[in-house]
Formats: structure tokens, C-alpha cells, sequence
């Protein structure tokens, strides 16, 4: 699939079709959540925020919005979308949550969950400058293509652990972030 057959449709569909992913091993116990927000196009985009660089954890790192999960949520989904709101003023009745991708461990100690939302193209982005500096959409052809990713291994408390790094234009994606989008390119297909 190349980049111009890359519908919203054609991604709908197959992201619906396909088959439950496997359940990974988490160990981690505290929530959180993240938005994976598709914009609506007819090339769609896949929306990505840059952390601030003076946040104490991930400072300037690319990322999705979202964070840890409130006692006021109702849900991992609820999390996320307020979340968002907070991040990057999108409106949680503006985002049409499609489904999510397993959870992730994080190295802070958090069990993430991706949700995947589409949003509507006319959303005028407001970061929250104490945790966003910048707001940015990479094609979602080009975010699900997977020749894009290379891999890293590191070793963190004694055990191997694979990273992915990718690059657009001049941010830098990698870690959690690459790895949420590699996932969701994986299960839509591998010929992207």
C-alpha cells in the first residue's frame, strides 16, 4: 500500500478487521493512557506532540498525549481523552475512539495503553506550554511504514531491552512513542 491508497477508509478497515494482538506480559500496576490521534484527510495524518524540554521526565521527547490515569476517570479511554484536552485542546466529544492497542510497560513504571482516535482536520491545537512545545502531523502512510524504524538494544536493569528510532523531519521519535506506531503498523500490515 503506498501512500496514496492510504485512505482514512482503508485504514479503518483494516485496523477493525484484523485480529485481537497478543497479549503482552505487563508487570507494571500504575495506568496511563495515551491518544493516537488520526486526523481525518484524504491523506491522513497521525498527530504527535514534543514534550517540553523542562518536564522532569521525557523532557523534550516526541510523544503522544496523555498521561496517568485520574481517580476522576471512568476509564483508560476517559484518561486519554482528557488527557488531550489537557495537552492540546482537543475536544474529547470531537474524537471518535476507533479501539486500542495493548498495553505497554513504560521505564517509569506505568502500564500504557494506546487509544486510537480520529479526529476531525478543523481542531485548532492550543499546547499547555508547561508540558507541550510544539504540536506536529506526519502522514500517517509515511508514521506506518515500517522500513522506517531501526532498532536499538540496550540493556536496562540487567535485562535486554529493544528500542525503536525513526526520524520526521526534525523531530527525533523514538522509544515508547516509535513503538506504539510500529504496533499499530504491524497489525494494519506490514506491506505499508
Amino acid at each position: 500500500m503506498d501512500d496514496a491508497s492510504l485512505t482514512l477508509e482503508s485504514f479503518l478497515s483494516r485496523f477493525q478487521l484484523l485480529r485481537p494482538a497478543p497479549r503482552r506480559v505487563t508487570i507494571n500496576q500504575r495506568q496511563a493512557a495515551v491518544l493516537v490521534p488520526i486526523v481525518r484527510r484524504a491523506r491522513p495524518g497521525l498527530l504527535l506532540t514534543q514534550r517540553s524540554p523542562y518536564l522532569r521526565k521525557h523532557a523534550g521527547q516526541v510523544a503522544f498525549p496523555g498521561g496517568s490515569v485520574d481517580s476522576s476517570d471512568l476509564s483508560l479511554i476517559d484518561a486519554a481523552l482528557r488527557e488531550a484536552q489537557e495537552e492540546v485542546a482537543i475536544p474529547p466529544s470531537r474524537v471518535e475512539v476507533v479501539g486500542i492497542l495493548p498495553p505497554i510497560d513504560s521505564v517509569t513504571g506505568f502500564r500504557v495503553t494506546p487509544v486510537v482516535g480520529i479526529i476531525p482536520a478543523d481542531i485548532a491545537y492550543h499546547a499547555c506550554e508547561d508540558e507541550v512545545s510544539a504540536v506536529f502531523e506526519m502522514p500517517l502512510a509515511e508514521a506506518l511504514r515500517l522500513g522506517r524504524y531501526h532498532p536499538l538494544d540496550i540493556w536496562r536493569r540487567g535485562n535486554a531491552h529493544r528500542v525503536w528510532l525513526s526520524w520526521y523531519q526534525h523531530y527525533f521519535v523514538w522509544g515508547m512513542t516509535a513503538g506504539i506506531i510500529r504496533e499499530l503498523a504491524l497489525q494494519i500490515g506490514d506491506e505499508l
